[in-house]
């Protein structure tokens, strides 16, 4: 009768604290919401390195990033110097590309957003996350032992290219494993990875992103964040047409 009544509260026990797991778990909007500001919070500024491999060719370059909440970015080539001083400014819906070469702004047309940034993998909106993914999708959230997994769809009014993005993301750290992402008819597209975890500003992040386009063979960009720091000093009045053509 003992053992019987031992086995009894051991299985209660483990069903009280299985359903307080999944009270407390994040839910769906939370891990998305995450996701949105990962590497930004309300203001943010990074160095950081991209390379480009394809095929035919590698090059690599160094950049200063600054950014405030969802709406404003600003980011610039520091090296190789044969490209210093290019730089891409996002001011909420409108976006911006210097040439200092020809010393010409020319303004970005929203059906260029999805276009590749200097090169690379990453497109335009990539660059400065224009949409929220919290906001312009329907998410749901499904668990695994180790992960959750979102399931993220655009909503009737979002403009984009990708008909579905699937997220893995650590139920430990709750930070990004993989992202993938498929067009409107369910074709996978590309896979973004993350890894090399380093604390930045006291957060601890993945320092490197590789994202690997999956009709290209060949092809791989990987961004490295050498430096992160939040909630630091960015007024809006950085993020303008002139700073833009003379920030150093």
């Amino acid at each position: 009768m003992k053992t019987t009544t031992q086995c009894l509260m051991m299985i209660l026990l483990t069903i009280s604290a299985w359903s307080f797991a999944e009270e407390t778990s994040p839910t769906a909007q939370e891990l998305v919401a995450r996701i949105d500001k990962l590497y930004r919070l309300d203001s943010s500024h990074a160095t950081m390195t991209m390379d480009i491999q394809t095929p035919e060719w590698q090059r690599s370059m160094t950049m200063e990033v600054w950014s405030r909440d969802m709406d404003y970015t600003l980011v610039r080539i520091l090296t190789p110097k044969k490209d210093a001083g290019i730089a891409t400014l996002k001011r909420q819906n409108e976006m911006w590309n210097y040439f200092p070469k020809i010393r010409k702004v020319i303004k970005v047309p929203p059906s260029m957003m999805m276009g590749s940034w200097m090169g690379s993998d990453f497109t335009n909106d990539d660059l400065v996350r224009e949409v929220s993914l919290a906001e312009e999708y329907d998410v749901v959230l499904d668990r695994t032992e180790s992960q959750y997994l979102l399931t993220l769809t655009p909503k009737e009014q979002t403009v984009t290219v990708w008909g579905r993005i699937d997220i893995l993301i650590d139920k430990t750290s709750l930070l990004p494993v993989q992202e993938n992402y498929f067009d409107e008819d369910g074709t996978a597209m590309r896979e973004m990875y993350f890894s090399d975890v380093r604390e930045f500003d006291g957060r601890q992040l993945p320092a490197v992103m590789e994202l690997k386009p999956l009709n290209k063979e060949g092809h791989l960009t990987r961004v490295t964040y050498d430096s992160l720091s939040f909630n630091t000093e960015v007024d809006e009045s950085l993020f303008t047409l002139r700073n833009l053509k003379t920030l150093k």
